[in-house]
Order: C-alpha cells, then structure tokens, then sequence
C-alpha cells in the first residue's frame, strides 16, 4: 500500500472482498480474545470490530506480537482500534484481518464516550496524523446511536453448567481479587443455581483433607460478603497468570460481562470458570434486554414464599428429615452467613457432604454425649454446623444401634449401598436435600466475628 494511501480506511463491509490485500480499518471493538502464545515465538490476541457497513456479525482481527506487552491493552470493551496495513485473509471459510508486527500498526481509542483524540496505547509503527481524529469522530457519532450487543445471543445459565465443558456465561461481576501472589479470581453470578454435584472423596478423608468452605484460601471479609446477592451460586473463575494485565480491568464490579468458551471444572466438590486461551470476552450494556431478563427472574424468585429453597430440589427436598419450625421461612445458607445478629436461628435447605469423625462409632464423646461436625451446603455457600448433645440425641432419635446409625448416616450422606446395605467402594456420593433448622451463636466472649459458629437444632433424622 502506498504511503498516500494510509488516509483510505476501508468500511469493513468492502475490506472483506479485499482478500490477500493491505488495508486499512476502523472499528469498535465487540468482543476480546485472550492473548496466548503461539506456536513460534510470537503472542497472539484476537478482536473482533464492527463499524456502521457491517455491525453484525463484525470482523475477526488476529495480531500478532513479539511479546504479551506489545499486544493491544483493550482499556473497555466498545473502544476504538484503528488499524494500518492490516491483510485480509481467509481462514475455513471466513474472512479475517491479520495484523503483522513487521509492518502493521494500531492506535486505540476511547469509545462513544470518549472526548479525546489521543490514542491511550498505539504500537511502535504507528504515525499520527493530522485527519485521525476525523475517523474516530464519525465512528464515535455513529456508535452513539448503536447499541454493541450484537454478540451471541446464545448463552447459558449457571445453572445448566456441565463439568468438564465449555459455556458461554452472562454474568455479573461481584468481586475481583488477588488470591494468591499473581493469581487472581473474580466473583460472578447470574440469579441461578448451580447444580449439585457428586462428591468423589471417601468419607475418612475429612479427617486429614476437609472438603474446603470456599476455593479461595482465605474467606472473603464479611462486610464484603453481605454485598453479594444472598440466592443464586457465586461462580469463582479463575485467572492464570499472567492474563491479569489484560483482562482484570475489564472486569469491574457491578458490570455485567459475556464470557465466551469458559471452561466449567468441578475442584473439591465445587463449580469453578476457567479463562481459557480459547476463552473470549464480549461487549454487553447494562440496558442489554439478556441483562434485564435475568434481574427480572431474580426479582420473582425473591417474591416468592419458597424463592430461597434450592432450584434442584423441587417440587420439595426429601423426607429424610423432619424440623420442629415449620412456620420459618426457608433462608440459603448466605443468608446465613450474612445476617447481622449472630444468635439467630434459621431454616435451610441443604446437603450434607461430609461429617466429622465419620466413623458411626466415634459420633459421641467419651461421657456419652454427641459431639460431629457437619459441613453443608447449598448453592450459595458451605459452611460446618455442630451437632452436639440433646440436638444430636433428637437428630439420631436417641442413641441407636451401631447398624442402624450407619445406615441413618449413609443416607444422609448420600453413600451408596448394594443391596445387602453393604457400602460400595470409591463409588461417588449424592447427599439428598434436606431440611435443617441452623442456629449461630459466638463461641467465646469476646463476641468477634471469627468466633461465629453453627449449630444444627430442632431437626430430626427419620429412618
């Protein structure tokens, strides 16, 4: 391309048919691709630009650079690249622009919103000149009308994750977080509810390896816990490291985000995301019809009288149990965790995963007396609730034979049996849903936070 052609940007609708030619291109940027490695030495990054000639479906850019660092910093998803001697390819079947590190160059942009004419980031071959403003202008007053939400507008909930496989999520972002040095996780939810998963560990291991509350090493402070919506699971996604310079920014509370090809795994019992290489981020406004849709379902879940009992246990959780309140609403174990009067009682709907010693013959102290630690969950939390004396006297219904306390604990802890009641090895657990009535209560009198413990009451294990 010669050098008195750099001022003819093409519409991207033209460029398209300008295959194995050097053009130039201005767009917003609808969607952001993870950078990644490729198999030389270069790093790879893909966006995907729209502009008024083709709004939909947009245009792949594939760019490449000699270091992570030289990559486009998208600084908001719906910002303005503008892109010199890009080549024009086409890849199964689809057209895509190809930005060379040898020759090409870019300059971002502000968006709709911006005021500026001076690019936030431009790569080392780019040149200002004096008319760039001119494009970005005409872009900016087009985008002002448009609405950047022509992305996919297939997605899935949270509640129809499947372990193993990759989803297109539309959440919002709660909480961002370095959980470890150069590691980060955000906190992300949609109003739904996760499902329940199989629990793979042996009951013994408790003793020497807990299933975690929470995959974060440290509990989140509580003063930011009662933030979160208390119904519906908190998806924690992790971010490699490395990926945190890119991609955190992009993740602001309060904002909602679509996440393309995050991988959903299952680690200690619990969903976690995973951005992945292939992992994409897409533009979505808050007025976004998708984002209103799902707000508007939580709002008539809240409304309802059995709004906060799990969504997969319905039509009711199973008779395992039986509880002395039945006039107390039903709470998530969030609500919970987050109540400000700590000596409070509550009614749940949970499941057991694992208990404390697990041995049947080890439930009582040596003076007779119950003494086992539960951990429980629900979609929106984990926590360990005691069961200590008269509570555990009613829950077993006494003190009943070594038999029959193996055969209570097992179906309430979900441990598959053959058909002579014997346990089946290493076979994964499914807990039922249960009622439980939960009370919180310090442990000591200092009547700090960290001492805030539960307790199980008022329920009964019926055989």
């Amino acid at each position: 391309m010669a050098e008195r052609d750099d001022y003819k940007f093409l519409q991207i609708k033209d460029a398209i048919a300008s295959i194995n030619q050097k053009v130039n291109l201005i767009g917003a940027i609808l969607e952001y691709g993870l950078p990644k490695k490729t198999r030389g030495t270069d790093w790879l990054c893909t966006l995907k630009i729209i502009d008024e000639s083709y709004p939909k479906p947009g245009i792949s850019v594939n760019i490449f650079a000699s270091s992570m660092e030289n990559l486009p910093r998208i600084s908001s998803l719906g910002d303005i690249i503008q892109l010199t001697r890009v080549v024009m390819k086409t890849h199964h079947g689809e057209v895509n622009a190809v930005f060379n590190k040898a020759f090409s160059s870019f300059a971002l942009y502000e968006g709709k919103n911006g005021e500026g004419f001076v690019p936030y980031q431009c790569s080392s071959r780019y040149h200002p000149r004096d008319r760039d403003s001119k494009f970005v202008l005409g872009l900016r007053k087009w985008l002002a009308d448009f609405h950047l939400d022509e992305g996919p507008n297939s997605f899935s909930f949270l509640r129809e994750m499947k372990e193993g496989e990759q989803a297109n999520l539309l959440c919002e972002v709660l909480h961002v977080c370095e959980v470890s040095e150069h590691e980060w996780m955000a906190f992300v939810w949609d109003g739904t509810d996760s499902p329940p998963l199989n629990i793979g560990t042996r009951l013994e291991n408790e003793m020497d390896s807990p299933l975690p509350l929470q995959l974060e090493p440290i509990p989140l402070p509580r003063d930011l816990l009662c933030t979160f919506p208390t119904a519906g699971t908190i998806l924690r996604v992790i971010i490699a490291k490395g990926n945190e310079k890119h991609i955190l920014h992009l993740l602001s509370a309060g904002k909602w985000v679509r996440f393309l090809n995050i991988l959903c795994e299952v680690h200690e019992g619990l969903w976690r995301g995973v951005l992945t290489p292939f992992t994409k981020i897409c533009y979505v406004s808050n007025d976004n019809h998708l984002i209103l849709g799902c707000q508007r379902s939580y709002n008539e879940r809240l409304s309802l009288e059995l709004g906060r009992i799990p969504y997969w246990c319905f039509p009711w959780c199973s008779q395992l149990t039986e509880v002395d309140y039945d006039h107390v609403p039903f709470v998530t174990l969030m609500d919970v965790l987050t109540c400000s009067q700590v000596t409070a009682k509550f009614k749940c709907i949970v499941r057991v995963v694992a208990a404390l010693p697990w041995r049947v013959e080890d439930f009582c102290s040596h003076s007779g007396t119950y003494r086992i630690r539960l951990t429980m969950e629900d979609p929106t939390a984990r926590i360990h609730a005691f069961l200590f004396d008269e509570d555990g006297e009613k829950f077993f219904d006494g003190y009943p034979s070594i038999d029959v306390l193996t055969r209570k604990r097992n179906k309430l802890l979900g441990v598959p049996v053959n058909d002579d009641g014997k346990e089946i090895e290493d076979a994964a657990r499914k807990p039922p849903w249960v009622q439980c009535c939960i009370k919180s209560y310090y442990l000591d009198r200092n009547n700090t936070w960290g001492s805030r413990n539960y307790r199980i009451f008022g329920t009964k294990l019926v055989d």
